[in-house]
């Protein structure tokens, strides 16, 4: 939490602001660490708050949670404090009377009870990973890439779209994380972007899309079994917008870069089609943007050190490229890669594919 405080604070006093509350996942999972993994992910509101101001920190949870965070995840930099579970205003009148100040003037990331919006601040704040958060990154997209190659090794033609999706996340759950998006379907169906499960077997072609998120951080990638379409036009695609996400440059420079890379594969404006992805981190992807949205803020964002990327280039016809990656001193680096096979589960063949 020391350096997210640092980077808050310093924040706070550039806006000449008295305090922060933070109330959503991505946001107190950025601040805590993540020891507080969502108990209803569907919520839009965590059960742990963290309220900081220029010189102190509070965490607030309910008095259904305390007993376990406190004996679990205690944390030097910060109180806990506990608010009845039943009342709906108690964290938030807890939250104004610790900070001393109106909520009004109070920022968060978008609770109504507060009077300033920081929500893309934070944001901007956050995309930067420390180390410590660039290790559990690498160390989550290794779990989550074994997850579905291990699954896709498994499949045999005439296996449901469903069965692969539970042994996918059987994995993931299996690895302390869960699985915000998981998208499993094949042969005709790739005709869709996103061919849903829908209990169909899969004789020729398995597709599958997974996000994956533990300790609040995110890492995406698609991998595919059998009969694969020809990526060799996506992977291109994907190519160059890594190339132009580099230091000194902008997500509006790296969006250009992709829709030009569409032009040259002969697809011009296929990014239409589909999302196309972008940073990842404390959400599944930080922030959406488009090729020619120059007025968006996310637009002019520079790129740095530190960022997390999940491009997401797709064509008719089911060609699909993701990965995760982090830039690096080295340039991108790829963490959605699987352990080695020596420590993975043997089989009799490996099919998956990239």
């Amino acid at each position: 939490m020391t350096e997210a405080l640092a980077r808050v604070r310093a924040w706070l006093a550039e806006r000449e602001l008295p305090a922060l509350v933070a109330t959503r996942p991505p946001a107190v999972a950025w601040l805590t660490g993540g020891p507080n993994p969502p108990i209803d992910r569907t919520a839009p509101f965590d059960t742990l708050w963290a309220v900081v101001t220029p010189t102190t920190a509070l965490l607030l949870t309910t008095e259904v949670e305390y007993g376990r965070l406190i004996a679990e995840h205690p944390d030097p930099d910060s109180e806990l404090r506990a608010v009845p579970w039943y009342d709906p205003a108690a964290p938030a009148v807890a939250a104004a009377r610790f900070t001393g100040h109106d909520p009004a003037l109070i920022a968060s990331d978008g609770h109504p009870a507060f009077g300033v919006d920081a929500t893309d601040d934070l944001v901007a704040l956050r995309l930067a990973l420390t180390p410590g958060e660039q290790d559990a990154l690498r160390a989550l997209g290794t779990d989550a890439t074994a997850a579905v190659e291990d699954a896709l090794d498994d499949w045999r033609p005439g296996d449901r779209d469903r069965d692969v999706q539970a042994a996918i996340a059987a994995g993931v759950e299996r690895a302390g994380a869960d699985a915000p998006v998981l998208i499993v379907g094949g042969d005709e169906r790739l005709r869709h972007r996103h061919p849903l499960a829908v209990g169909a077997p899969l004789h020729r072609t398995v597709m599958a899309v997974l996000v994956a998120r533990r300790g609040g951080l995110h890492v995406a990638l698609t991998r595919f079994a059998g009969d694969a379409p020809d990526r060799t036009a996506v992977r291109a695609i994907e190519a160059e917008a890594l190339a132009a996400s580099r230091p000194g440059r902008s997500y509006g420079d790296a969006l250009t870069a992709l829709d030009r890379a569409y032009t040259a594969a002969g697809h011009p404006g296929g990014w239409r089609q589909h999302y196309q992805g972008g940073p990842i981190g404390y959400a599944q992807r930080e922030f959406e943007i488009a090729p020619g949205q120059t007025d968006s803020r996310w637009y002019r964002q520079p790129i740095a050190l530190g960022h997390a990327l999940a491009w997401n280039p797709s064509l008719p016809g089911g060609a699909k490229a993701e990965d995760t990656y982090l830039l690096t001193d080295a340039g991108p680096e790829r963490v959605t890669t699987a352990p080695p096979v020596v420590d993975r589960p043997a089989t009799t063949e490996r099919s998956v594919t990239e």
